[in-house]
């Protein structure tokens, strides 16, 4: 698992950072879910509106010429002969657009003649909505009785549609006659216009609806991932040790998947940590028989025999130690506040050095001074920091505590006579001691850096203010 103590942040560079999908809208399950529907619906309505304007175009155009080809059989019924021979109308046409100048609606009748040479000669009757104008229809020669459909410009410049047909009469069928009928192209394109406004206008409705569905339906499906991703953050912060609450069927199998895969890994954890500390049992115990041998002879090889027993129970202990904390770090959900730790600490240590009349501050800690580990640890850490602060302090050793950020900074003050910055680092050794005649075996802080390192955290020696020593723990904080 990973480190608790090292969590992924924004713009970290991790192991797998060149797998991951492109910035944007690829690296996002919501965007492209929402960029997805919302292109099809985008492109469904885009190719409905298409399609409903045209099918509305066509119907209005048969209407339109449905409705010429109702004027001309009007006109072709009226039409009648006199003794003359001349056309005339025996009935008025019943659209009264036909007798306003200009209406948008026309008709004409003409003597199809090849010594006739426009149609202003040719035009022998025509509505009154022509004025004083002519139909100028191109001179073609439609066969009898055959509809002939034409576009021209109209008396006032406006575009018409014609619809024409030639007769004969019986009573003269030598002679042919061209019926007329037109009318203005507005009269099909201002309700088309109407039509594909209202319809753009309902179409942009109808997506605007569309869109937000899809939006929720994205929002709200997503959410149980939403919460999914609160549980682990709750998880990792040390708040619960397993994923807590029902979710939907197709995310529960992955959540019990995963607390089984913690169980296991909790159960194999301490199942080492048991191992480990059976084994150092094992181990401390002959080397105890051996130590109490030794002591029992003053020859030289009683005193190399202490000397190495004394070495592997200082190595006994660091890799315990380390085994313990190794452990701890890699189960989630672990959190230890520090003001308990540090209050019972602080009466072990004023105990420990009684008889020096030490002063140890009270510590107050934030209220979000939480540890991200083990208390065990935890006290290891702190402990072994304080009491090598109160070995060396003269009267006074103080502990503060603050939060930076997602750290823990422990500061323990001590006016003792400090320690040069070249040896500062040489101290975390394991078995190296400033002063041998200071008890101790030299492991206290080599076991605190290391445990601070497995959690992702430092020590660092400074020169105290007070005179003495600083150091400066930093713990990641839950």
């Amino acid at each position: 698992m990973r480190h608790p103590a090292s969590p992924p942040r924004d713009g970290d560079e991790g192991p797998n950072a060149g797998s991951r999908l492109p910035g944007g809208w690829r690296g996002s399950l919501r965007l492209r879910l929402l960029a997805g529907t919302l292109a099809w619906i985008v492109v469904t309505l885009a190719i409905a509106g298409w399609g409903l304007a045209g099918l509305f175009g066509q119907h209005l155009s048969r209407q339109f010429h449905a409705e010429l080809s109702m004027h001309l059989d009007q006109l072709t019924a009226v039409l009648a002969f006199d003794a003359a021979d001349k056309p005339a109308l025996t009935g008025q046409l019943s659209d009264p657009r036909l007798r306003r100048p200009y209406g948008g609606l026309y008709w004409q009748v003409d003597r199809v003649a090849n010594d006739i040479a426009t149609n202003a000669d040719r035009a022998l009757l025509r509505s009154r909505s022509l004025w004083d104008a002519a139909l100028e229809v191109p001179a073609d020669a439609p066969a009898d009785g055959e509809l002939h459909d034409h576009r021209i410009d109209g008396p006032d410049g406006k575009p018409l549609r014609v619809l024409e047909r030639v007769i004969r009469p019986a009573e003269y069928p030598g002679q042919a006659w061209r019926l007329i009928v037109a009318a203005d192209e507005s009269l099909l394109a201002e309700p088309l216009g109407r039509f594909n406004n209202q319809l753009l206008l309902a179409l942009g409705v109808l997506a605007a609806g569309l869109c937000a569905a899809a939006v929720a339906q994205v929002l709200l499906g997503l959410k149980p991932l939403a919460r999914l991703q609160r549980e682990l953050a709750r998880m990792r912060e040390g708040e619960v040790r397993t994923i807590a609450g029902r979710f939907p069927s197709e995310i529960q199998p992955l959540v019990d998947d995963f607390n089984g895969v913690l169980a296991r890994n909790a159960e194999i954890v301490a199942r080492a940590r048991t191992q480990a500390g059976n084994l150092a049992h094992a181990v401390k115990t002959p080397l105890a028989v051996l130590a109490n041998a030794a002591a029992q002879d003053h020859t030289a090889l009683a005193r190399l025999v202490s000397e190495q027993v004394a070495v592997a129970r200082t190595q006994v202990d660091h890799h315990l130690a380390r085994a313990r904390a190794a452990a701890a770090t890699a189960l989630p959900g672990l959190r230890t506040p520090l003001e308990p730790v540090l209050a019972g600490l602080l009466r072990v240590m004023q105990r420990v050095h009684a008889e020096r009349g030490l002063a140890l501050a009270p510590v107050r800690c934030p209220p979000d001074a939480v540890f991200r580990g083990e208390e065990q640890d935890l006290q290891e850490m702190i402990g072994n920091l304080l009491d090598n602060a109160c070995k060396w302090a003269r009267s006074r050793v103080e502990v503060q505590v603050e939060r930076a950020g997602d750290a823990l900074l422990v500061t323990i003050d001590d006016d003792g006579p400090g320690l040069p910055a070249p040896a500062r680092e040489t101290v975390f050794d394991r078995g190296v001691r400033a002063d041998e005649r200071t008890p101790g075996s030299g492991l206290g802080l080599a076991i605190a850096r290391d445990l601070a390192l497995l959690y992702g955290g430092s020590i660092a020696l400074q020169e105290s203010p007070a005179g003495g020593l600083r150091a400066v723990l930093r713990l990641p904080a839950a």
